[in-house]
Parts: C-alpha cells; structure tokens; sequence
C-alpha cells in the first residue's frame, strides 16, 4: 500500500502558503498520521493567540479537523507526542488535553522544546487507525 496525502480543508493550504515542506495528514498501512500542530484556527488557518489552555484547546481542535479530514477521529489515536516550549505549562495543557481524551487516552510523550521560528507555545502531533 502506498501512502496518500490528505488534503485537510483550510489548513494544508495555510502551511502550503507558510512554504513549509510537510503534509499535515498522510494515512499508509492502516494507520492515519498527523503533523506537529500548532494552535492553528480552523477556520482561517492563522495561529490562535492566548495563553497556554487556549493554545491547548486550538491545537487540540485542529487536530481533530485533521483526523476528521482522514476519516478518522480522537477516539481512535494510539499515540500522541506534546511539544511545548516550558515543561512548566505541562499541568495546564493537561487539564485541557484531559477535556479530549476523557476515558482510555493513548499513548502519550511530553516533550519540551526550546522554540520555533513563529509565535505559539504548543504542537501536538499524533497517530490514529485509520
């Protein structure tokens, strides 16, 4: 099987326009695979400003678009990996993260990052059944 890049509405044309060289979603041997996700706004793909729970939760939702977009959901990521910019925001972003996987969450890694070229604090990146 070979992989397909999934066209997610809005925002693979706002990273495309960014001259970033990434798909946000490609799905291959069954399983649906999602970029590193900034606080992206769904509906106009430009960065979400806000502390750290309103980038959480615009991450969050992009996500979900993203896995939407491959026909998929939240109910179905075995994986997720947080990138953020201060372990110190690990207990806020999980208050939020909690509100999206309420029972059985996946697998999960926290990693801290020094920072990135533009200006958001989180990234969340994930795998899913496709």
């Amino acid at each position: 099987m070979k992989k397909e890049v999934v066209e997610v509405p809005v925002l693979s044309a706002a990273v495309r326009a960014l001259g970033v060289p990434l798909s946000l979603v490609t799905r291959g041997a069954g399983l649906v695979f999602v970029s590193g996700t900034p606080p992206l706004d769904i509906s106009t793909g430009r960065l979400v400003k806000g502390d750290i729970e309103v980038q959480t939760e615009a991450s969050l939702q992009a996500l979900k678009h993203c896995l939407e977009a491959a026909g998929t959901s939240l109910e179905n990521v075995v994986m997720v990996r947080v990138y953020a910019v201060n372990s110190g925001f690990y207990n806020a972003i999980n208050r939020v993260y909690a509100r999206h996987f309420p029972e059985n969450p996946p697998s999960r890694t926290f990693v801290p990052v020094a920072s990135w070229p533009m200006e958001f604090d989180i990234e969340i990146e994930c795998v899913a059944v496709a």
